[in-house]
């Protein structure tokens, strides 16, 4: 199968499994995948991650998700640049979500890195996706 826009997948199963619940959700294994899931990690909006090896299929990220007192810690997530209408802001133009609370992850060229790492590095790019 498939997969034309592989970080709106990942929203879209993030999303799916804390409405249901679960502790733990499996993705497919991608690089950019990777990336976004470090993010979410160092910003405390997921325990954490781990790769999985299986044997004659392809490897999955098996993620760990996170609630605090029954409630998902990621209360919405949404993504902003899409296959079809890409999204990019210098840093000056950089988006504050939820006057901070938030963060929006954005794809620099010295990584993908949350909004305030990318106002420290002094670099713009394209804005991923918002988490609050």
């Amino acid at each position: 199968m498939s997969i034309n826009d592989p970080i709106g997948d990942l929203i879209t199963r993030i999303r799916n499994a804390q409405m249901r619940r679960h502790s733990t959700m499996a993705v497919p294994a991608s690089k950019l995948r990777g990336w976004v899931l470090d993010v979410l990690q160092n910003e405390g909006y997921i325990r954490g991650y781990s790769r999985i090896e299986q044997d004659g299929a392809k490897p999955v990220f098996d993620v760990e998700l996170k609630y605090f007192e029954g409630t998902p810690v990621i209360q919405k997530i949404k993504r902003v640049s899409k296959p079809g209408r890409r999204v990019y802001s210098s840093v000056g133009d950089l988006p504050s979500v939820r006057n901070g609370l938030g963060i929006a992850i954005v794809s620099t060229p010295k990584g993908v890195m949350s909004d305030a790492a990318a106002r420290d590095a002094n670099v713009g790019g394209e804005v991923l996706c918002q988490v609050y």
